[in-house]
């Protein structure tokens, strides 16, 4: 049985990895390890080692403690926090969010929040 924190930093290992439209492969490449090695550390079924997730931070260009971000939250939480981060359209989406210029993602924003409330 995979612990929950396991599953947690995988997911935040998958989700940074999306946003920066890497693929398991050039993560591994980066990393030094096989993209099987990543899949498991992604899914929670092999746990990272210390040493492991600095190289990952590294390779994904985050501090360490963006892994366990959320993680009090997610796991008090009833919402479904956790299975967005594994919701490929929905990091797709973050994604593309983030590549619109700032001034139109702002209107962009506005937009959604009164759609949004108008349903």
């Amino acid at each position: 049985m995979t612990h929950p924190v396991d599953t947690h930093v995988g997911k935040r290992i998958r989700h940074r990895r999306w946003m920066l439209g890497m693929t398991q492969q050039q993560l591994a490449e980066k990393v030094g390890i096989k993209f099987q090695q990543i899949q498991k550390y992604e899914t929670g079924a092999n746990r990272v080692s210390a040493s492991r997730l600095w190289d990952i931070s590294d390779a994904l260009n985050v501090n360490i403690t963006f892994f366990f971000g959320g993680l009090d939250s997610a796991a008090d939480s009833k919402t479904p926090a956790g299975d967005l981060l594994a919701d490929r359209e929905a990091l797709e989406l973050v994604r593309s969010y983030y590549a619109i210029p700032e001034n139109q993602r702002r209107q962009l924003f506005e937009l959604a929040k009164v759609l949004s409330s108008a349903a």
